[in-house]
This record gives structure tokens, C-alpha cells and sequence, in this order.
């Protein structure tokens, strides 16, 4: 994960302080469909590849539940017009895009947002070590293909999906908050 200039845990040590520190671990999520919170979001850059050109990178931090497990997975989403798909999925999953529609990302207001994704399991060879590893993938689903607690409360009962366009809220455009005409003199 790239570095966070915010971050409580980023402090510089002397050779003479004490650590104790073992870190979270890692640990893979079994398959499944989780519901999640955004619980970090930051930017950063990504390097490109041989198949991927350098641009911005979106680094994202979900704690996500199920009945049957939890944890926290980290998310990479890279802002390039070959994955833009993942952009609109995210952000379909949140709530502040319906299937189709053009948006443009406020990815300042992702923190504490909710949704429901599909985590699955791959295998990989660590570039370190040559070793077979098994990682995430994630997937995120939009409000109707999957039962969602749309509920701040965790604890509350949740029997249905909303219906319709209840998932997604946005307030009409109208005279009122369309931009006003420039008009000399005036403000």
C-alpha cells in the first residue's frame, strides 16, 4: 500500500527505540459474498507494466463481514481507461452510481461508504521467493444482485433489498441547483 502522509502509525523511529509491534499478519478471506465499509481511501501512483502505462491509483481499505467471517482486505483500483469498468463497479456498489450511468468520482467522499462485494481466491507466484501464494480478488456488486443491510446498525433485522430506485437516492436537478448565468453587476 503506498505511503499515507496521514497515517497515525507512520512515525520515524531512533536505532534505540523499543518495538513490539508483530503486525496484523495476513490472512486470505474464504470465498464469498461480504458486505463492506470504505474504512481508508488514498491516492497514489502506479508504476505501469509491461501490458499497463503509469496513472493514478486509488487505495482502498474495506472492512468487510458475513456471517461467516470478516477482516480487512485492501483494494488497488487503477485509473485507466482499460479498467474503467472496476471504477464504475465500485462505484455502482456504493450507491453513488446506477448501472450505465455517467459519473464523475468523488473519491474524497468514498470513506464510510457501504456496499456488497464477491470475494474470490487466486493463486500467485511471490517475484521474492518464486512460491505459489493465494491472495484476493474482489469483486463489487451492485445493490440489486445481492441482498444489502443498508443500515448503520449491524444489529438490525434486513429482509429485502430496497425496490426500485430506493438504492439510489439523488436529488433532482432544478432551476434551483443548476448554475446561474453570469450577469454583469450582478451577484
Amino acid at each position: 500500500m503506498a505511503n499515507n502522509v496521514n497515517d497515525v502509525n507512520d512515525v520515524a523511529m531512533t536505532w534505540d527505540d523499543e518495538i513490539q509491534n508483530d503486525g496484523e499478519g495476513f490472512r486470505v478471506l474464504p470465498e464469498g459474498e461480504y458486505d463492506f465499509v470504505v474504512e481508508e481511501f488514498s491516492r497514489s501512483r502506479y508504476d505501469g507494466e509491461k501490458t499497463r502505462k503509469p496513472c493514478p491509483q486509488a487505495e482502498l481499505k474495506l472492512r468487510v463481514s458475513s456471517s461467516n467471517d470478516s477482516g480487512i482486505v485492501t483494494d488497488s483500483i487503477i485509473l485507466n481507461r482499460k479498467y474503467e469498468w472496476k471504477m464504475c463497479q465500485f462505484f455502482t456498489a456504493i450507491g453513488d452510481r446506477k448501472h450505465g450511468e455517467v459519473l464523475r468520482p468523488n473519491w474524497s467522499g468514498v470513506k464510510g461508504k457501504k456496499g456488497r462485494c464477491k470475494i474470490t481466491i487466486y493463486k500467485y507466484i511471490g517475484k521474492k521467493d518464486g512460491k505459489e501464494h493465494e491472495g484476493n480478488n474482489i469483486e463489487y456488486l451492485e445493490p440489486s444482485e445481492s441482498p444489502m443491510n443498508y443500515a448503520t446498525d449491524r444489529t438490525s433485522d434486513y429482509t429485502s433489498p430496497p425496490q426500485g430506485d430506493a438504492a439510489y437516492t439523488q436529488e433532482p436537478l432544478t432551476s434551483a441547483t443548476q448554475p446561474r448565468k453570469w450577469t454583469g453587476g450582478q451577484f
